[in-house]
């Protein structure tokens, strides 16, 4: 498979596409680290730039092309940003992708195209913008919003391409994130003769939960189950102690010295951090053994909990908190451990969205790899794709379509 990649920030589809043999035959990214990354790893990968210059003749020029991957700027349909919809500032670059798929269709013989976005593209404009989607993408006019809305998945079929769309959860691709992203594939082609690709049964996509079997080192003392609340941002929480669980190494640091063999840990949106309630955030609870999905605004956090200390720490005050947290100038991944603050690594964080260590430390403005700032990793990394999900869509489109 031979495929275009737009908007490619880091390109995680070439990290979770590279292995199954396929070919990125060009990128198109415009912010400065990102480019720096693709050209670290993938020098000898063309960078088109700027979606909106490129040129028909541009994409002719590139080959056989199977596939166009595409996640378009998502700030004006997420729910915590602007919500201007697909017709906002940025949102509708996705435009621009269409018109190059529409070259890819004519010149290369493209067959699939595929988009990622936010959940929250089904609910902008009353679920109007998600149509426009639906239109674009399989060749359809007037199509409306279902009485009840769109759902988690469904199909269309127009008159360029049968369509399918669903919501995929990168927690149940093995990597411990709550990061829930809605993806659609347009085949323009021999769609009639192949499975589907992204309705799969729950079972076949990895929509499993994961094992709660108890460590061997938890199970001399079965106990009664036990429940401490905590206030966390003056948030009154529940949840449940350290015994019979596991905890998902992405989130723990694996070179954090302190930690005993059963920690519990529990994923903090990083806006609670030094935030009073009544100034909003992301949820209203810790989500148990996962992270928030990261994004390039926010850093998440991690309270631990271990057998010697079962309880939960105030993070908006004075209790538990470092001077940095509390002048705000901290808010950002944190993981609680004693007592003391640190935030998560961007190690940890690509760990998160499932791609190598250090694969964001790059030789950086004349510095070392070694100097690569933070800042601009996290952001990258907030931005990507989740790569086990992309490699998974890879995998189904190998074995629907190759056969």
């Amino acid at each position: 498979m031979r495929f275009l990649s737009l908007f490619s920030g880091i390109e995680a589809a070439s990290v979770a596409w590279g292995p199954l043999g396929w070919e990125c035959v060009a990128v198109s990214e415009i912010e400065p680290f990102p480019n720096a990354v693709l050209q670290h790893h993938y020098p000898s990968v063309p960078n088109l730039g700027d979606v909106t210059k490129i040129t028909e003749d541009d994409i002719k020029a590139l080959g056989p092309i199977d596939l166009v991957v595409f996640g378009s700027p998502c700030q004006d349909l997420s729910v915590a940003g602007r919500r201007e919809g697909i017709k906002g500032e940025q949102s509708r670059l996705f435009f621009s992708a269409i018109r190059i798929i529409e070259w890819a269709r004519k010149h290369n013989g493209c067959r699939l195209a595929l988009w990622e976005n936010v959940p929250g593209a089904f609910s902008t404009n009353k679920g109007r913008d998600f149509a426009v989607v639906v239109e674009q993408m399989a060749g359809l006019r007037d199509v409306e919003v279902p009485e009840y809305g769109w759902g988690t998945e469904g199909a269309a079929l127009g008159d360029d391409a049968m369509l399918e769309w669903s919501v995929l959860d990168a927690q149940w691709f093995g990597v411990a994130q709550r990061r829930r992203r809605v993806f659609a594939i347009a085949d323009f082609r021999d769609w009639a003769s192949r499975p589907p690709i992204l309705l799969e049964r729950h079972s076949l996509r990895g929509d499993t939960p994961p094992s709660r079997e108890p460590r061997k080192e938890a199970a001399g003392d079965a106990g009664a189950s036990v429940k401490s609340t905590g206030n966390v941002g003056h948030r009154k929480l529940t949840f449940e102690s350290y015994k019979n669980d596991e905890t998902a190494s992405t989130v723990m640091a694996r070179d954090h010295k302190g930690h005993t063999d059963l920690v519990v840990a529990y994923g903090m949106p990083g806006n609670w951090i030094g935030r009073k309630p009544e100034n909003g955030g992301n949820s209203t609870q810790f989500m148990h053994e996962v992270a928030p999905a990261q994004t390039a605004a926010d850093k998440h956090g991690v309270v631990t909990l271990t057998p010697e200390q079962p309880q939960c720490w105030r993070v908006y005050g004075t209790d538990g908190v470092s001077p940095a947290m509390q002048s705000g100038e901290g808010r950002g991944n944190a993981i609680f451990q004693a007592s003391q603050v640190r935030r998560l690594t961007p190690v940890e964080c690509e760990r998160l969205q499932g791609f190598p260590d250090f694969y964001s430390q790059i030789p950086w403005r004349n510095k070392p790899a070694e100097e690569c700032p933070n800042g601009h990793r996290y952001k990258a990394l907030g931005n990507s794709m989740a790569v086990p999900v992309m490699r998974w869509i890879g995998q189904q489109i190998d074995r629907v379509c190759n056969d």
